[in-house]
């Protein structure tokens, strides 16, 4: 771990256009640089570096974020990394802390693990390249699939021998411990005999990597016709392995993917090397695997847009359409795409040039949930039971989606294809949605299930009215769960918290409401009382992270805040705070933007402002889900809940007609 003092003394000296002017050509305009973006393909500039705030902001794609964030993303390095990339740019020593001796044994150990993996690399290489054995069945597999020496250099390919001993003997006899082999999987060591032999013999080798190039397993594919012999063999879980976090090629294909802004999804080995030899190379696989959540968050990294190929297989298809439930539910754009009868990634990349190639796939790519109705429906008679089941099946993946809008049009899309009532699919899709959310409800955190258990279940047409602020969040009014629609107000919130949080607020006698205003508060004294009277808190996680740690600093001063969130090691919550400071002005004070009135003379109106925007939005919405549960015990009949509610919600109303009241009497 870097010490503080390091870090600090890097970023002190580390200026944001040097850094970018590396890989970017920066052009001056006014205060600011700007340049195509290197992160998405455009002809004309949006990117735009700021030396005074140390931050960089594409208007295109929207990352954003600061020096250390720009090589991270950039270079595809992890945090330390980054640091020391900037450290060793500007000749600064990087001192990490003082280990203790658990630490160092710790290190040691993995270290000595990845050792073991990369001799076990180099042997199966050299066996492949320099061996009789290898060069006669291993090479000649390779050549016969069309793959050159280049890309067999690149994917570190290899052979193990058809000896049952010959590698463990080798690696002994170089001085590897027998622990080690036996840990990462390498050498099986029998019950009993304690015998030691090789887990991979008479097969072809794939190594994996890690996404920083380590290799950490291996693939192993035999080559024998008899179907008793497992065609594939992989390592088995070690400290360097941990399966439901790695995909195949990803150390080959972050650059490609995080340029195109794509991920090409495959199943196997030889779809990846295909792929790349053809030239697209933005492509991983699952290995043959069920796709898991620490998987899609690798392809996260680098994009929220991902392509699934399939072959012909229509048994393969339908067994992995759960893993793309899985995509969809951790809010990524998929998109599919089949391949010929008869044709898999690899066969197709093998017979086609690269034009070819992103022709076919750009031409072939169908949104996934029209694919899925395709597929399904050919398998339909006219069985209203099988037609019932289509639907429910459609409507299990359209019921992950994470984002309200998007679910509100694939519901409308649905039900036009398949000829049903736009409302009977919202009503569906709202019951799955909080089924699932009901079933998790007691083993997450009070403020994270509040926001996950009721997220999108308003019908599309309440989500078309609100859909310019429907990012929700949720908020926890006392004999109810309200599903919010106030993520834009919550930003604003955290932007005049960070940035004039330290500064005195002269509360407006527009805003006093008859009470007493305390003379001497700041602006996040403000905020943080005007929330905790009514018992709110901001429901976007993140931004309730962000908002929380502020009040941890000790430190409060503008300057100080900005450079601490822009160089958070959460680069989600760095880009956060870029986003919020990168904008000249928010909602509410475009309106003084004319004038020119400088932002921190208007406090005492703007902050109160949007402080009763918020308490607005987060009653209005409660009123409505109050609104539905009232309809709900109307056709139950249920007098003693009809008349529960409706106190309940004569009492929000009465709120709510008051904060209207109050924002169209208040002119900025």
């Amino acid at each position: 771990m870097i010490d503080r003092a390091t870090v600090d003394r890097i970023l002190d000296t580390a200026r944001i256009e040097e850094v970018v002017s590396d890989f970017v050509s920066l052009k001056r305009r006014g205060a600011n640089y700007i340049a195509c973006c290197p992160f998405h393909h455009e002809k004309t500039p949006s990117f735009s570096v700021s030396p005074s705030k140390g931050i960089y902001k594409c208007f295109g794609c929207g990352k954003a974020g600061s020096v250390v964030s720009f090589v991270m993303e950039h270079e595809q390095m992890s945090y330390t990394e980054a640091l020391k990339y900037l450290g060793h740019k500007y000749g600064i020593e990087v001192k990490e802390k003082e280990e203790t001796q658990e630490d160092i044994r710790q290190r040691l150990h993995h270290e000595s693990l990845l050792i073991v993996n990369d001799f076990a690399q180099k042997f199966y290489t050299e066996q492949l390249t320099k061996s009789n054995e290898g060069i006669a069945i291993g090479l000649s597999y390779f050549k016969e699939r069309g793959f050159t020496d280049e890309t067999i250099g690149k994917f570190l390919l290899g052979y193990a021998p058809n000896k049952k001993r010959e590698f463990t003997h080798n690696a002994q006899r170089k001085g590897f411990k027998k622990e080690h082999l036996v840990e990462v999987g390498l050498t099986i060591e029998r019950e009993g005999s304690g015998e030691l032999v090789d887990r991979f013999y008479e097969r072809v080798m794939f190594p994996i990597r890690s996404i920083s190039g380590k290799v950490i397993a291996f693939g192993g594919r035999t080559l024998r016709k008899d179907k008793e012999v497992a065609k594939y063999i992989n390592s088995p879980e070690s400290e360097v392995y941990v399966k439901n976090k790695v995909l195949y090629g990803i150390y080959e294909a972050k650059q490609a993917i995080a340029k195109a802004q794509k991920c090409y999804l495959v199943e196997g080995y030889t779809d990846v090397i295909s792929f790349h030899q053809a030239g697209v190379e933005n492509v991983v696989a699952s290995s043959g695997t069920s796709l898991t959540t620490g998987q899609i968050q690798l392809i996260k990294r680098f994009t929220n847009k991902v392509t699934v190929l399939y072959d012909g297989d229509w048994a393969g298809i339908k067994a992995s359409l759960r893993g793309i439930d899985m995509l969809l539910e951790e809010g990524l754009e998929i998109k599919v795409a089949l391949f010929p009868d008869g044709e898999d990634p690899d066969s197709y990349a093998r017979k086609h040039t690269r034009e070819e190639l992103q022709e076919f796939l750009e031409n072939n790519e169908e949104d996934f949930i029209s694919f899925k109705q395709r597929i399904l429906a050919q398998e339909l008679s006219k069985d209203p039971l099988q037609r019932a089941k289509l639907i429910g099946e459609v409507v299990n993946s359209i019921a992950v989606i994470p984002d309200a809008i998007v679910r509100a049009v694939y519901i409308e899309q649905t039900a036009e294809k398949l000829k049903i009532k736009q409302e009977l699919l919202q009503q569906e899709v709202a019951k799955l949605r909080h089924k699932k959310q009901s079933d998790t409800f007691y083993q997450q955190k009070r403020d994270q299930e509040r926001q996950e258990r009721l997220q999108g279940i308003q019908a599309a047409d309440t989500q078309q009215n609100f859909a310019a602020a429907t990012q929700g969040g949720q908020k926890n009014i006392p004999g109810f769960v309200v599903n919010t629609y106030c993520s834009e107000a919550e930003k604003e919130i955290l932007y005049y918290l960070l940035k004039f949080g330290n500064l005195q607020i002269h509360v407006d006698d527009d805003f006093a409401y008859g009470m007493p205003q305390d003379e001497e508060q700041t602006v996040a004294q403000y905020i943080l009382s005007q929330l905790q009277n009514d018992e709110l808190e901001l429901q976007n996680l993140l931004y309730k992270e962000i908002f929380d740690e502020y009040f941890r600093l000790k430190e409060h001063d503008a300057n100080k805040v900005l450079r601490y969130f822009i160089n958070h090691p959460d680069k989600s919550v760095s880009d956060i705070v870029a986003d919020l400071f990168i904008q000249p002005y928010t909602i509410t004070i475009q309106q003084f933007s004319k004038s020119l009135i400088p932002e921190r003379n208007v406090l005492g109106r703007v902050v109160p402002k949007s402080i009763l925007i918020y308490k607005a939005k987060v009653t209005a919405q409660a009123a409505m889900n109050l609104t539905e549960e009232l309809g709900k015990a109307q056709k139950e009949k249920n007098v003693e809940l009809q008349n529960e509610l409706m106190g309940q919600l004569t009492t929000l109303m009465q709120v709510r007609n008051f904060f209207s009241k109050e924002l169209n009497r208040i002119i900025l």
